[in-house]
């Protein structure tokens, strides 16, 4: 449930969001804001002055989302959920240690039992064989025992990712 469906929350929340993940139209740069009407004046004026407006196609594409693509969000999420869970369970599997997230498509497991640091650990991953993660420093100091990996991806390529880190972590 959203905050906003909560009892006398509806005029006193904003939501700010886009279609990005929830439509699978990444790179299109749209999104949305839903506030109250005093709020939204304010929002508007500094909007327009700050950047340009959304492309037509994009608007157009937004509206096609919204009105008809229920089922394959839902297939979506259901395949993300899969994705999820799978990488989740062999990131654990190689020890390292995971948690299930609740958002995005990203899993933030831990590579405290290496030893490196997660810069060192992401460039040696790279360089050594081909797969790219992203050091938790990015994330800020609380983040540097973590890599974070994209469940964006097909099984089929996470399975391949998963066998790569395998080969890295225990060469």
């Amino acid at each position: 449930m959203s905050l906003v469906g909560l009892e006398n929350m509806k005029n006193r929340s904003i939501v700010i969001s886009g279609f990005s993940k929830g439509f699978s139209m990444t790179g299109w740069r749209l999104g949305y804001v839903c506030a109250p009407k005093e709020f939204l004046e304010v929002m508007i004026k500094i909007q327009q002055y700050t950047m340009m407006s959304a492309p037509t196609i994009a608007q157009y594409a937004a509206i096609e989302a919204l009105k008809n693509t229920q089922p394959y969000v839902e297939f979506m999420k259901e395949k993300y959920m899969q994705r999820r869970d799978y990488l989740v369970k062999s990131l654990n599997e190689l020890g390292l240690m995971c948690q299930k997230p609740e958002g995005a498509f990203y899993a933030f497991p831990s590579i405290k039992s290496i030893g490196k640091t997660s810069e060192v650990f992401c460039e040696e991953l790279l360089m050594g064989n081909r797969l790219a993660v992203v050091p938790g420093s990015a994330f800020g100091v609380s983040g540097e025992v973590f890599i974070r990996c994209s469940y964006a991806y097909s099984i089929n390529d996470l399975e391949k990712a998963l066998d790569r880190l395998d080969k890295f972590l225990n060469k």
